[in-house]
């Protein structure tokens, strides 16, 4: 039961992703305009919007990857019941 269910994880992850790059690849026809990054003073050179796009989706992937990475090297582990013992009964005291 548990190799069927990671077979449709990752069937389904497949499909997140592949609904990704086409939301990016339609967007990127689409909007063939070269934009800039301007910060404060800073201005970055122009490229397409579609570039400037998978550049920062490429990025926050990797960002999210590492992160994800980190956190579970360190051991740190997300726990459900934390949230269960901060709503207590006012008749237990």
């Amino acid at each position: 039961m548990y190799e069927i269910m990671k077979i449709f994880v990752n069937l389904f992850i497949s499909i997140v992703i592949a609904g990704w790059v086409l939301a990016i690849a339609l967007i990127s026809v689409q909007n063939a305009t070269p934009v800039s990054l301007r910060f404060l003073v800073f201005q970055s050179i122009q490229v397409p919007f579609g570039l400037m796009l998978a550049f920062w989706v490429a990025v926050g992937l990797v960002g999210v990857s590492v992160l994800q990475s980190v956190f579970s090297l360190s051991g740190s582990k997300f726990e459900g019941d934390e949230e269960a013992e901060f709503f207590v009964d006012d008749e237990d005291f």
